[in-house]
């Protein structure tokens, strides 16, 4: 458990300082630019990755019956 405790502890002050660093970066250095380009990037990256990660499940996930189908025609 305390490994545990610990590894939370470290991951929640890392990431603070990652915040920092990245909000320095973002507003006080001459990489300013290009931070902003590649946060919008990764941000783009991202959605489209989970929106594309939908359609392939969509795409390649067998259709079976549905239960909702099933109980309406057991009741009629």
């Amino acid at each position: 458990m305390q490994r545990r405790k610990a590894l939370g502890i470290t991951i929640f002050v890392v990431c603070i300082v990652a915040f920092f660093v990245y909000a320095y970066l973002l507003m006080l250095s001459e990489w300013s630019p290009i931070v902003l380009h590649l946060s919008v990037l990764m941000i783009a990256g991202g959605i489209l990755g989970v929106i594309s990660w939908i359609g392939y499940t969509m795409a390649t996930t067998k259709s079976g019956p549905s239960s909702i189908i099933s109980d309406d025609e057991e009741k009629k």
